[in-house]
């Protein structure tokens, strides 16, 4: 047994901000959502991403010779207390996958580092040892190699043994849990998570006649172990998972109603659309004027015209198609499209939208009498 629900407005696709995007920062755009569901839903993506997500980091050191944290060491500028906290800086990117034999158990990574009196000399007498000097080939990917770890002044060879586990958000040194500890292993506080902000930012948007419903913004900055994408994407799936648990729950299915309904209303908001001046909606002078070069007048004939053929038209690059994409995706339209059940083709779109708009103009006057 069912019980009939109406219609939730959903977004079709999630859009990229791709003039802005970079491996460790996105902005992602959907809408449009019930109001009320910008803000249940962004905040939930926002605490998953900032708390669930997981990643590689050290949670061990070890310098041969050096049995405890609180002491300096000869040749070296920095003392232990120091080098410590910049391991902690250090950003490794690993994604286990299913197909591998995969572990929970933390890895190790042993180096032997050996700086010659021909380093030091080359550097004046200090020779910055960075992250990509310690580890170096392996299972990890190192994200900043070029990471300042310690200064070395006199000529030295040491084994570095790092410990390198998976998990999440912040774990303190002493809640580790290590086997076979060395005496002289020195564990330290481990920032898992590679989410390092999340906004989310809630706007309205209109759908036919309804304009207070929402417009999801999620801005998301990573430190490089992951992708702003891939964060986005790990989060969801966490959410659906935690899900599940409830459709356990008996109760009688819901059918939704898909808005057949309204027919009349969504054909009514496409002709506006399309009936639209390329100059009434906000493009850059540079694809307007193009499109005016082209002798593209109104939003119908855009659209009619496919993605391919764009291209052909004179001084209109990838740059501007891009932006004209993203404008039409944000009106729910897309470039090709088949105008055929709206009467309209490719040879009669300037006339078919003429009468549309002269019709508009004789109602909207008829209006005005009957108010008189």
């Amino acid at each position: 047994m069912s019980v009939k629900y109406g219609k939730f407005e959903l977004p079709r696709t999630i859009t990229v901000d791709k003039q802005t995007a970079s491996p460790t920062y996105a902005r992602f755009i959907a809408e449009p959502f019930e109001r009320g569901f910008g803000h249940t839903l962004g905040n939930s993506m926002r605490r998953m991403m900032l708390s669930s997500l997981e990643a590689p980091a050290i949670i061990s050191v070890r310098i041969e010779g050096i049995p405890h944290e609180y002491m300096a060491i000869e040749g070296i500028i920095e003392d232990m207390t120091n080098i410590i906290l910049n391991f902690k800086g250090a950003l490794l990117r690993k994604l286990p996958m299913a197909e591998e034999a995969y572990s929970r158990e933390p890895r190790f990574i042993t180096t032997t580092l050996e700086v010659t009196q021909d380093m030091l000399d080359q550097n004046k007498g200090q020779y910055d040892v960075t992250l990509g000097d310690v580890i170096k080939e392996g299972e990890f990917e190192v994200v900043n190699p070029d990471f300042h770890l310690f200064t070395v002044t006199k000529p030295m060879k040491r084994q570095i043994d790092l410990r390198i586990a998976f998990g999440r958000g912040y774990v303190p040194s002493e809640r580790h849990v290590v086997r076979d500890k060395a005496s002289d292993e020195i564990l330290i506080d481990a920032a898992f998570s590679p989410v390092r902000l999340v906004n989310y930012y809630i706007e309205n948007t209109r759908v036919g006649q309804d304009t207070d419903l929402d417009r999801l913004i999620l801005e998301v900055s990573t430190d490089g172990r992951i992708t702003a994408t891939e964060a986005l994407a790990f989060a969801a799936q966490i959410g659906r998972k935690h899900y599940e648990v409830f459709d356990q729950v008996e109760g009688d299915m819901l059918n939704f109603d898909s808005g057949d309904g309204d027919d009349e209303a969504d054909h009514d908001d496409i002709i506006d659309k399309l009936c639209l001046r390329i100059d009434e909606i906000e493009l850059s002078v540079r694809s307007t004027n193009c499109l005016s070069g082209a002798n593209i007048e109104t939003i119908a004939e855009l659209v009619s015209i496919p993605e391919r053929k764009m291209l052909e038209f004179k001084n209109f690059g990838k740059k501007s198609l891009n932006e004209i994409k993203a404008k039409l995706q944000e009106m729910h339209l897309h470039l090709g499209m088949d105008l055929n059940k709206y009467g309209i083709t490719q040879e009669n779109v300037r006339e078919k939208i003429r009468q549309w708009q002269d019709e508009r103009k004789k109602s909207k006057k008829d209006s005005l009498k009957d108010e008189e």
